[in-house]
């Protein structure tokens, strides 16, 4: 049964930086597609960032470029988020999810919330000043 955790959200000032980490067993991680997903209180949720099996690929979402990172480590079944700049508006429960049936990412815009699936429980981030 593969699982999903995320950790390192919390409590961050504008401007402030977070890395959110996401440790996948009981998978093969390195076959899978992964994204980061967010959902604030009233809002849908959204694709912030998605990354290729390799890492070799990578999308985000326009509100986060320049700001957040994505990246993953296949010898520690681990997917990260650094986030730098936080703003207000980034304030949500960050989700990673895994593309168990792919292992590329669509590299002309979002993949589909539809094609990931298996999901962590999610991490609060909150910033506000």
């Amino acid at each position: 049964q593969v699982q999903l955790l995320e950790t390192g959200g919390g409590l961050a000032q504008p401007g402030d930086s977070l890395r959110l980490s996401c440790a996948v067993s009981g998978g093969t991680f390195s076959d899978y597609a992964m994204g980061w997903f967010r959902q604030a209180p009233g809002r849908e949720r959204e694709l912030v960032a998605d990354i290729s099996w390799s890492g070799t690929h990578t999308y985000y979402r326009d509100s986060v470029k320049g700001r957040f990172i994505v990246s993953r480590d296949n010898a520690l079944n681990t997917l990260y988020l650094q986030m730098n700049a936080l703003e207000p508006d980034d304030t949500a429960v960050y989700y990673c999810a895994a593309d168990t049936e792919n292992s590329e990412i669509l590299l002309f815009g979002p993949t589909p919330e539809g094609e990931f699936d298996l999901w962590g429980r999610g991490t609060q981030v909150t910033v506000s000043a």
